[in-house]
């Protein structure tokens, strides 16, 4: 590794620990030439897919996205910053598992539906609201509907 101080490309590490969060290795290194002592990250490159695009573009897969998707859904809802990034975390890993190079939007958006149905009903009507965009307000009733006859019957309410 490239010392920052001289530039020379020999070091050795003096101390390796696990970063607070665990998905990197913090490394303590001292160039042997002029001594300099400096800190590296070692961590797992993520492969993410491509995102095709409804009009057939291709992008890089962008977090950012989803989770400002979510916080406009969520927005005066009873979900917190926490719970938005476990969700979007939940839809990199489901993702990266399907091990494809290239993924359609329409794919991710349905996942973070799916997500958002079990989080916060409200939450869900709006980001599909704007995602399925919906031609007139029977469709949008259709929606709706469909979140109450999917859902399983309270035995105590016959």
């Amino acid at each position: 590794m490239k010392c920052p101080f001289c530039a020379h490309i020999e070091d050795k590490v003096i101390d390796s620990r696990l970063s607070k969060d665990g998905d990197a290795i913090r490394r303590r290194r001292e160039c042997l030439k002029c001594e300099g002592r400096f800190t590296s990250y070692e961590r797992v490159e993520e492969i993410l897919p491509l995102v095709i695009k409804k009009d057939g573009r291709r992008e890089p897969f962008d977090r950012q996205k989803i989770l400002h998707g979510l916080e406009k859904a969520c927005e005066k809802r009873p979900v917190g910053i926490e719970a938005r990034e476990s969700l979007v975390l939940q839809i990199e890993k489901k993702i990266q598992e399907t091990g494809e190079k290239e993924i359609p939007s329409s794919r991710i958006g349905e996942e973070i539906m799916s997500s958002l149905k079990k989080v916060d009903e409200v939450a869900y009507v709006r980001f599909a609201s704007v995602y399925r965009q919906f031609k007139d307000i029977k469709e949008f009733m259709e929606e709706i509907s469909g979140l109450f006859h999917n859902k399983p019957r309270n035995p105590k309410h016959h």
